[in-house]
C-alpha cells in the first residue's frame, strides 16, 4: 500500500514538479528581449541626434558597443548607480556584429549628483584587449582596461590617432535628451548568467556568444542589427 501510494504521489505531482523551473526561464527570456529592444533604440535616438552622435570614426573602429539603458544613479555629492544592459562584439574576421551578451553594471558615485536619476550609458570598446574582458564574470572599468569620456559629434575626431587609442574604452550618457561624454571609472560589469542562459543555454558561454558561437534567438538580435545600420564592418 504504501509503495503504491508513493508512486501514485510521483504519477501526480512529478510533471508539476518538472514545469516549474519553465516560467522563470520564460520571464527571463521576454526581459532579455526587452532589454535588446530598449538597447536598440537608445542606440538609434543617440545616432540620429542631429551633429550629436558618436563619431562615425570611432564607431567603424570599435571592436564592441555596449548599451545600459536607465541605469540609475542616486545620491548627493556620494551615491551609487546600476542597471542591465547587453554587449555586442565584431566577429574577428568579418567584422560583422555577433551575439549580444547580457550584462550587470554597479559602481560608486561619478561626478556630482544631487537627487535620483536615469541614465543611458553607452561604452565604445576600441581594442581587442579591452573587448576580451566581456568574456570575464567580472571586471572593473578603468582598472582592467584605460577609460575616458567619449568625443560626441558625428563628425568629431578623437584625441588620439586611429585605430590607437591611449583610452581602451570610450563612455558616454544620455540623460534628459543632452548626449555626452561621461567619465565612469570604477564601474564594475559582471555577467547576466540568468539572462544568458534563457537565451543561450548552459552551451552559451562568453566567449561563444561573443566570438559569433551561438545562434540568435527572434526578439533578441535587434540589437547587433540595430548597430549594424550604422557601421556594417570593421575600417581597416
Amino acid at each position: 500500500m504504501k509503495l503504491s501510494f508513493i508512486l501514485s504521489l510521483v504519477l501526480l505531482f512529478g510533471p508539476l514538479t518538472l514545469a516549474i523551473p519553465a516560467a522563470p526561464l520564460e520571464d527571463d527570456m521576454k526581459e532579455a528581449q526587452e532589454q535588446a529592444s530598449k538597447a536598440a533604440k537608445v542606440f538609434d535616438e543617440i545616432m540620429a541626434i542631429p551633429e550629436g552622435g558618436i563619431p562615425q570614426s570611432l564607431l567603424d573602429h570599435a571592436e564592441c558597443i555596449a548599451v545600459f539603458p536607465s541605469v540609475i544613479k542616486a545620491g548627493f555629492i556620494i551615491g551609487g548607480r546600476g542597471g542591465k544592459g547587453l554587449v555586442s562584439c565584431r566577429n574577428a574576421n568579418t567584422g560583422a556584429w555577433g551575439p549580444p551578451e547580457f550584462l550587470k553594471i554597479g559602481g560608486g558615485s561619478f561626478g556630482l549628483q544631487i537627487g535620483a536619476q536615469a541614465t543611458d550609458l553607452v561604452l565604445v570598446v576600441m581594442n581587442r584587449h579591452a573587448a576580451d574582458l566581456f568574456t570575464k564574470d567580472r571586471f572593473e572599468v578603468g582598472g582592467e582596461a584605460s577609460a575616458s569620456a567619449g568625443p560626441v559629434g558625428r563628425t568629431a575626431a578623437a584625441s588620439t590617432d586611429l585605430p590607437t587609442f591611449r583610452s581602451e574604452i570610450l563612455s558616454y550618457s544620455r540623460s534628459r535628451g543632452a548626449f555626452a561624454g561621461l567619465e565612469i571609472k570604477g564601474s564594475v560589469i559582471t555577467r547576466d548568467k540568468d539572462l544568458n542562459r534563457a537565451v543561450y543555454g548552459r552551451k552559451g558561454n562568453s566567449t561563444e556568444i561573443l566570438t559569433d558561437g551561438v545562434s540568435v534567438p527572434a526578439g533578441v538580435g535587434v540589437f547587433q542589427q540595430t548597430l549594424a545600420k550604422y557601421s556594417s564592418h570593421r575600417a581597416q
